[in-house]
């Protein structure tokens, strides 16, 4: 009788200490939402490239280079959903940036163009890294947004000198 009385008070105090577990996980749980969206809003905000050349002469260029057109195709697009859109998109972004450093077209078979490139698929694949995080930083992936922007700027004046 006596062990029955101390295992009842015993399953008792588990249950009610269990019960205040579950409020600070539910708190812990929406706290944590609300950071992911506010994470969310701020990339969504920020995730916004140049997908158009710069001038005709370097639009007449790249119409011939397939990379380029779908690379430029890929970053035009945007996802809207969830963070993990903006995830497959980065890694989709990342694999035809790789790809424009195959095939270069001969007129731009250049010591420059390939630095440019090279630094443009650098910066790409930071922000593939940054937005893979588990804690992602958003100004990081806001700020390599603007990068990659300038990059591609500057890619498409080196192409203007060139021809």
């Amino acid at each position: 009788m006596k062990y029955k009385i101390s295992l009842f008070l015993l399953l008792t105090a588990v249950l009610f200490s269990c019960q205040d577990q579950d409020e600070k996980r539910r708190a812990e749980n929406a706290k944590e939402a609300k950071k992911k969206e506010a994470i969310f809003n701020n990339i969504n905000k920020g995730w916004t490239f140049i997908d158009e050349p710069i001038n005709e002469i370097s639009e007449s260029q790249l119409n011939s280079w397939t990379e380029w057109r779908d690379f430029m195709k890929e970053i035009g697009d945007k996802p809207r959903k969830t963070i993990g859109a903006f995830q497959k998109k980065s890694v989709a972004i990342s694999k035809k940036a790789m790809a424009l450093n195959n095939t270069i077209p001969t007129i731009f078979d250049q010591p420059a163009f390939k630095s440019r490139i090279s630094i443009l698929i650098t910066k790409i694949r930071m922000l593939d890294l940054f937005i893979h995080l588990n804690k992602i930083p958003d100004d990081k992936v806001v700020f390599l947004v603007q990068e990659i922007n300038k990059e591609l700027i500057s890619l498409e004046r080196q192409m203007d000198k060139i021809v």
